[in-house]
């Protein structure tokens, strides 16, 4: 699977967000977006998720327009800002309700994605009851569960603590192997600089690689 963006660019009324940007993702490696809050990396990610439209240029999936076909980019997951569950719902629960809709997976591949994200002891307490780092946790396991070929995770580690953050890095390093497109995006350069092959500043609107 191949990204690419041309020429994107972003408005809210008269505010610009982001001015014609031009990158290329290819599987197989993982890319760090950086930059301070409110630099415009969430609304890029958006956007590649389809969730927002660009004022003007293209995002293409091996050279599929998702938005000028009125879909979702394919085979892409992606936790971007806070993750939300349903409150009343266990963890386990919330993984299968959303697992129910296309009916990749079953119980074997969700209770091992809880065990990847070190979730598995937690699986039945209700998400009103997890904390932050759950929270976190469980976000990124629905990203993971189906075993999409695009991965996008904002602040993935936010609230986490040390030992599952090493092996989420470790857990990346492995999706990239088998040859998975994978995008990070942080506020902090030390967070991309241990997993990224390739890593961008987001900054006026712009991005520039470093």
């Amino acid at each position: 699977m191949k990204i690419k963006i041309s020429d994107l660019s972003k408005y809210f009324k008269k505010i610009k967000i982001l001015e014609n940007i031009n990158l290329e993702f290819d599987d197989g490696k993982i890319y760090g977006i950086i930059g301070r809050n409110g630099s415009g990396k969430s609304v890029f990610l958006k956007m590649i998720c389809g969730f927002y439209c660009p004022n003007s240029g293209e995002i293409l999936f091996d050279d599929f327009n998702a938005i000028k076909n009125e879909s979702y980019p394919p085979s892409t997951r992606a936790l971007i800002e806070k993750p939300n569950f349903i409150s009343d719902l266990s963890g386990y629960d919330n993984l299968e309700l959303l697992a129910n809709i296309q009916k990749k997976i079953g119980e074997k591949e969700i209770i091992e994605t809880l065990k990847n994200v070190n979730l598995f002891e937690d699986k039945d307490k209700k998400y009103s009851e997890y904390s932050l780092g759950m929270k976190q946790k469980l976000g990124i396991a629905q990203v993971l569960m189906e075993n999409p070929k695009i991965i996008i995770l904002d602040e993935p580690f936010n609230g986490i603590e040390e030992k599952t953050v090493i092996k989420l890095r470790e857990l990346l390093l492995k999706k990239k192997k088998e040859g998975h497109l994978i995008i990070l995006a942080s506020h902090l350069k030390e967070d991309m600089e241990q997993l990224a092959d390739e890593i961008y500043m987001f900054d006026n609107c712009t991005c520039k690689k470093i």
